[in-house]
């Protein structure tokens, strides 16, 4: 373990002073999966639960037409989902194709409560 760490130090100083464009790109490729994955398995912090969003609506689905609906129950499927539609279509304010432009802002705006969850 000990010849491990120093093999990953000498290494990580050796780019340092030394770049190397594609060692530094696979590396930087390589330690952002792998942080990736253990941020995955090992994430302490409190999550969205992605249907949510979908009961917070619940009293304004009358609204919505039965495709928005269905749109809706897919978007709210997983957290990535949720996430992903909110940075393409909230954040950008981006129209959707599916989602009336009112029905879009009240949902980008029950997404927008929880934020800090995705």
């Amino acid at each position: 373990m000990k010849n491990l760490l120093i093999l990953i130090i000498t290494a990580a100083l050796f780019l340092h002073f030394y770049p190397q464009p594609e060692v530094t790109k696979f590396y930087d490729d390589q330690k952002s999966t792998l942080l990736d994955v253990f941020a995955k398995f090992s994430d302490t912090k409190v999550r969205l639960k992605a249907d949510k969003i979908l009961i917070d609506l619940k009293p304004k689905l009358d609204q919505f037409s039965l495709e928005e609906v269905t749109y809706l129950k897919e978007i709210t499927l997983s957290r990535e989902s949720v996430k992903s539609f909110f940075v393409e279509y909230c954040t950008s304010k981006k129209r959707s194709v599916i989602f009336h432009s009112t029905n879009q802002i009240e949902v980008c705006k029950t997404i927008s409560q929880y934020e800090s969850m995705l």
